[in-house]
C-alpha cells in the first residue's frame, strides 16, 4: 500500500508540471521576441509574469523603448495603487494598456511610424528577487515607391542615360536589375532616410543610335514586402535628323507618258514639320505638281530629264536626298506591238500553206505528165510528142488513148479487134512499126483477114499481150512500187531517151530480146467519170 501511495503521488506530481506554464530554467517574464508592422497599422507587445509558486511579490512593471541608437526611454508604467503612466510624448495617446493587471501588462502602440521601430522591454520590479524583464524587437516594414522613366536623348557617339528607375522609402532596402537586349550598362545608388528607410536609383546607359529609338528596356525591382517582383517597360526616345530617301523610279520614263509619280519618305524623330521638293537645272517643269511628299510628272517630255531633290526639316535640322530621271524615246504601245506580231505570225502560216498547196499541186502535175499518153497527132513510130513529154526512140505503146473515150486495150475499137502495131528490130532505119490486125480472141489465135496461119512473131505477141494482161491484176498491190520507180526512170533532167525498166524478157526474132512494159493509168474527168487506161511498152 505504500508503494502504491508514493506511485500515485508521483504520477501527480508529473501531471502538474506538464500543465503548468511556468517550467523549470524558463523566464519568468514572457513576451514575443520579434514583431513586424507597417506604417498607421496598430501592434500588440504582450507581456505576462509567471510566478510559478507564488512567492515572488509584484510591485510594478514598465515599458521601456530602446531605438536603434541605443538610447533608452519609458513609455509605459503601471502600478496597483497609482495606476498608468506614459511619460514619453512621442507615444502618448498611442499607447495604451490592454488589461489594469501586473500579472499581464500587455500594450497597443496605434499609428506606428517608421521611427517606432527598435527594442521594447517589459520589466517588473520584484521582492525578494528584484527586476524581472522580457524584450521584444519591433521591425517596421515600409513598401517601396516604385518608378521609371525613360530619358530622351538624340543620337550620338557618347554613351549617356537612357532610362531611370527608382524604388523609394523602402525598408529593407529594394534591388533593382534591368532586362534590355540593347547592350547598355547600368549603374545604382542607395540613400537612407531618417526614419529608417531606403532609397535605391538605378540609371541604364548606352550610345544611342536612330536604330534604338523606341526599342525596350524593362526595370525589375525586388523587395521583402512585395508579393512578386515589380516589373515596369521602358520605351527609349532617341532623337535624330531625318532619314531621306526617294522612291517610285522605275528608269522607264518615255516621252508622252503620264503620272509618273516620286514619293520622298522620311524618318525622323522629331517628327518631319516640312518636306520640300526641288529640280537640279532650276524651277520645277511645268507639268509637275507637288502635293505633301509626292512629286507627280502629269506627262513627261525632255523638261523633266533632270535631278530631284526632297529636303526634310525637323526641331534638329535638315537632311536631303535626290533622284536622277533619265527620259527615253517614247516606246511602242503593247497592245500595237502584239497585233503586229499576231499579224506576222499569220502571214507565215498563209505562206507556209501556200507553199505546202504548191508543192502537193506540182508533185501531182508531175506524176500525171509522166504517166499521160500520146496525144492525137503525136508520132507513134517515133514515139516524139504528146503529153508524155519523152522520147522513147523506136519503141512505142502497143496500146494508147485516142482523142476519144471509147478507146480500149489492144487496139481502137470497142472490142479489141484494132489493129496491133509491132515493132521489130532491124526491119528499116527508122524502125517503122508494123500493123497486124487484131484476130486474137482469149488465148487462141484467129486471123479475120486472110485466114493465114499466124506467124511465131504474132503468137509471141499475143502471149505476151495475155500475159501482160493477167500480172497487170496479179500485181495490182506492188503497182505503187512499179510507179515510184517509173518516176525514177522519168525524172532525169532534159527528159533523155530513158526508158521505164523492163516488165518481162522475152526472145523475139533471130534470137533477138524484147522488152514489155506495163503501164496503168486512171484520170479524172471534170463531169465526175473516170478513165483508166492501161498499155503494155515493148
Amino acid at each position: 500500500m505504500i508503494l502504491n501511495f508514493y506511485f500515485s503521488l508521483f504520477n501527480e506530481l508529473v501531471s502538474f508540471l506538464s500543465w503548468s506554464p511556468v517550467q523549470i530554467g524558463a523566464p519568468k517574464v514572457q513576451v514575443a521576441e520579434e514583431l513586424e508592422a507597417y506604417p498607421t497599422e496598430s501592434v500588440e507587445l504582450s507581456c505576462q509574469f509567471n510566478d510559478g509558486g507564488g512567492l515572488t511579490k509584484l510591485t510594478q512593471v514598465s515599458w521601456i523603448w530602446e531605438p536603434s541608437d541605443g538610447h533608452r526611454d519609458n513609455i509605459a508604467v503601471y502600478h496597483p495603487v497609482y495606476g498608468q503612466s506614459f511619460p514619453n510624448v512621442a507615444f502618448k495617446d498611442r499607447v495604451v494598456f490592454l488589461h489594469n493587471s501586473l500579472e499581464n501588462p500587455s500594450i497597443r502602440i496605434s499609428n506606428l511610424r517608421m521611427s517606432d521601430a527598435g527594442r521594447y522591454t517589459c520589466e517588473y520590479a520584484t521582492y525578494p528577487t528584484g527586476n524581472e524583464q522580457g524584450t521584444t524587437t519591433l521591425i517596421m516594414l515600409s513598401k517601396p515607391k516604385n518608378s521609371a522613366n525613360g530619358v530622351t536623348v538624340q543620337a550620338g557617339t557618347k554613351s549617356v542615360v537612357v532610362a531611370r528607375c527608382e524604388a523609394a522609402d523602402a525598408k529593407p532596402a529594394a534591388t533593382i536589375e534591368w532586362l534590355a537586349p540593347v547592350g547598355g550598362n547600368h549603374s545604382t545608388s542607395t540613400t537612407s532616410g531618417p526614419d529608417g528607410t531606403v532609397t535605391v536609383r538605378s540609371e541604364y546607359r548606352l550610345v544611342p543610335t536612330p536604330a534604338d529609338n523606341g526599342r525596350e528596356v524593362i526595370c525589375r525591382v525586388n523587395q521583402k514586402t512585395q508579393k512578386q517582383p515589380w516589373v515596369y517597360p521602358i520605351k527609349l526616345s532617341v532623337e535624330y535628323l531625318p532619314s531621306v530617301s526617294i522612291e517610285g523610279y522605275d528608269h522607264n520614263w518615255y516621252v508622252g507618258r503620264s503620272d509618273a509619280t516620286l514619293v520622298c519618305l522620311a524618318n525622323a524623330n522629331p517628327e518631319p514639320t516640312t518636306i520640300t521638293w526641288t529640280a537640279a537645272s532650276g524651277p520645277l517643269p511645268e507639268t509637275v505638281v507637288v502635293e505633301g511628299n509626292k512629286l507627280t510628272v502629269r506627262k513627261v517630255d525632255d523638261a523633266v530629264n533632270t535631278t530631284f531633290i526632297c529636303e526634310v526639316k525637323n526641331r534638329l535640322g535638315s537632311s536631303r536626298h535626290q533622284i536622277t530621271t533619265v527620259v527615253i524615246e517614247a516606246l511602242e504601245d503593247p497592245s500595237s506591238a502584239g497585233v503586229v506580231a499576231g499579224a506576222v505570225i499569220g502571214s507565215l502560216l498563209a505562206l507556209l500553206l501556200v507553199v505546202a498547196l504548191i508543192a502537193v499541186l506540182l508533185t501531182r502535175s508531175r506524176r500525171q505528165q509522166r504517166r499521160g499518153y500520146p496525144s492525137s497527132g503525136d508520132s507513134i513510130a517515133t514515139g516524139s510528142g504528146g503529153s508524155n513529154g519523152g522520147d522513147y526512140g523506136n519503141k512505142a505503146r502497143l496500146l494508147f488513148s485516142n482523142s476519144g473515150n471509147n478507146s480500149s486495150k489492144n487496139g481502137t475499137g470497142t472490142n479489141n479487134n484494132g489493129p496491133i502495131y509491132t515493132y521489130r528490130e532491124g526491119c528499116d532505119a527508122t524502125g517503122t512499126l508494123t500493123e497486124k490486125a487484131n484476130d486474137y480472141h482469149h488465148h487462141h489465135l484467129h486471123h479475120a483477114s486472110t485466114g493465114n496461119a499466124p506467124t511465131a512473131h504474132d503468137i509471141l505477141l499475143s502471149s505476151e499481150m495475155d500475159e501482160a494482161e493477167r500480172r497487170k491484176f496479179d500485181l495490182d498491190d506492188s503497182m505503187e512500187e512499179e510507179e515510184e520507180r517509173y518516176d525514177r526512170f522519168g525524172g532525169v533532167a532534159g527528159g533523155g531517151n530513158i526508158l521505164p525498166p523492163a516488165y518481162h524478157v522475152h526472145r523475139g526474132h533471130a534470137g533477138e530480146e524484147m522488152d514489155v512494159y506495163l503501164d496503168d493509168d486512171m484520170e479524172s474527168q471534170r463531169d465526175g467519170s473516170v478513165i483508166s487506161r492501161t498499155a503494155i511498152y515493148v
